[in-house]
């Protein structure tokens, strides 16, 4: 007997899973109609058919000839609801299937997560036949499922050969590229606009860490620390480090006097240097950092410039070059305490300028219907995040600002002190409104917003300004970092919880 492709027993299992999943959802029929419409797609073979036109117009009653995406964002409203509803069906009577269906966010497709064994034969994924595969043409087909563990194993892989060119490079004196290309997260349109092709791509190092890459929140790979001299590795005792999304960067350091000859080719760099120390704050921890012979810290103190141990600190500075011999040098000698570091980022950058930042107070990146990557939340102290999201029917992006946190907190972003900055600040509101959770209505939540100091916003009422559900953006211009290059921002509450969803800092410098 001809044994069954192992492939076509998957994709058997994936639909049986799928119709299950649309049964279960028969109780919201936009949203079952919606899946069973993504699931036909993606198992016809046309999943590039998958787009917001198509939602709209084919399922959720949009005409074809008037629908405009960005004047209603209903597929996007609709996809979100049943990214929820999938993840709240599989924590509950869900929860034990082997094959679970989930939307990524930003992403009409389907995907399929093997949980656990599901007593199937493994794929083969050198002849994967299409889902349509009535046209028997297995050899020009391509595949339409791949699972959780395939792309752990090919993202290891990966990063194994990365390291392994590093490696190479390092001890053979090879003249290939000194680092290759961070494959964990797709360019942005600022990124691309400003790489020069004469760049190197971006770099990340572990101070004092000696193991495989680690990948942080948003896909991007730090790499094992390499090109120093000098100092000795340390590793800190297991523990809660504030202001930080990425606490494994803290984890290791390099300490003692040591330096870093980095090569780089020609071009305009952004340096980021990454501290936090367990020493308590009356203990000496002061030294200097030098860049290419000049020392912009002098008398660095970790502890003073993160305002206490256990903090994560980050120092950037832009229009860093390497030297006439293509290496960018930095030292760490100590003055009345021990340097220490704990990683180095180093970023293809703009002249005169740093890269734009931008947060959103979510636990996961989100890119903009304008290319542009949003980080996870991040330098924070206090404060909650809220354990739901929810969309905003009106936006251009319904899922971006759909987070928040709360409560009485502050956020200290890092920035070039050199520099003028402009502060756009989004809010909306979630929890007060007619309908909403809170009832309520205008002067239900009141707060105050301060950076450096200075008072942004006060009395500031988001419901009285933009009602429940409706994103409400405030920009700030020519704002001055702290001399420790810092954006100290301050949310007090006045009447509730103060909350925002969203932070983005432009550098005004030309």
């Amino acid at each position: 007997m001809t044994p069954l492709d192992p492939n076509l027993q998957h994709l058997d299992a994936e639909r049986a899973e799928l119709g299950r999943v649309v049964e279960a959802l028969a109780r919201w029929p936009r949203l079952s109609q919606l899946l069973r419409y993504m699931g036909e797609s993606f198992f016809s073979g046309k999943a590039d058919n998958l787009n917001e036109y198509n939602i709209a117009t084919d399922v959720l009653g949009r005409s074809k000839t008037v629908f405009n995406a960005a004047d209603d964002a209903i597929a996007r409203v609709e996809t979100h609801r049943l990214r929820k509803r999938l993840a709240e069906f599989y924590e509950k009577e869900g929860r034990d299937h082997p094959i679970q269906v989930a939307l990524p966010p930003g992403s009409y497709v389907p995907v399929f997560i093997y949980k656990r064994e599901t007593g199937l034969p493994s794929p083969v994924l050198a002849d994967v036949p299409s889902a349509s595969h009535s046209n028997r043409d297995h050899k020009k087909a391509r595949p339409v499922w791949l699972t959780q563990y395939w792309i752990y194993a090919i993202s290891v892989a990966c990063l194994a050969l990365v390291a392994l060119g590093i490696f190479l490079y390092v001890h053979t004196g090879t003249s290939s590229p000194p680092f290759a290309p961070n494959r964990g997260s797709a360019p942005t349109s600022d990124s691309v606009a400003i790489q020069s092709e004469k760049s190197s791509p971006d770099l990340r190092l572990l101070a004092g860490y000696s193991g495989p890459p680690r990948i942080d929140r948003a896909g991007r790979a730090w790499n094992p620390d390499q090109y120093f001299s000098g100092g000795g590795n340390w590793q800190r005792a297991p523990g809660f480090i504030a202001r930080t999304s990425d606490p494994f960067l803290f984890e290791h350091s390099r300490t003692g006097d040591f330096s870093y000859s980095i090569p780089l080719k020609p071009g305009f760099y952004e340096l980021h240097l990454f501290f936090s120390t367990p020493v308590k704050a009356n203990e000496s921890t002061s030294f200097n950092v030098g860049i290419n012979g000049e020392f912009p810290l002098m008398g660095f103190d970790i502890n003073a410039d993160a305002l206490g141990e256990d903090i994560a600190d980050e120092r950037v500075f832009r229009d860093v070059t390497p030297g006439k011999d293509g290496f960018l040098r930095l030292q760490f000698v100590g003055a009345t305490g021990m340097p220490s570091l704990n990683a180095v980022e180093i970023l293809p950058g703009k002249q005169h300028s740093q890269l734009p930042i931008r947060l959103i107070m979510q636990t996961a990146p989100i890119t903009d219907h304008d290319g542009r990557l949003w980080y996870a939340d991040n330098y924070y102290m206090h404060g909650r995040l809220s354990a739901q999201t929810h969309p905003l029917p009106h936006s251009p992006d319904p899922d971006l600002f759909s987070g928040e946190r709360y409560g009485h907190f502050t956020y200290s972003i890092p920035v070039d002190s050199r520099d003028r900055y402009t502060l756009i600040l989004h809010f909306a509101e979630f929890y007060f409104g007619s309908g909403s959770q809170g009832n309520g209505g205008a002067g239900s939540r009141l707060f105050k917003v301060m950076c450096n100091g200075q008072t942004l916003l006060d009395d500031f009422d988001i419901f009285k300004e933009a009602g429940s559900l409706n994103e409400l953006t405030k920009t700030f211009h020519h704002i001055k970092p702290s001399a420790l290059g810092k954006l100290n921002l301050t949310f007090e509450p006045i009447v509730n919880n103060a909350t925002v969803s969203g932070i983005e800092v432009l550098d005004e410098s030309q």
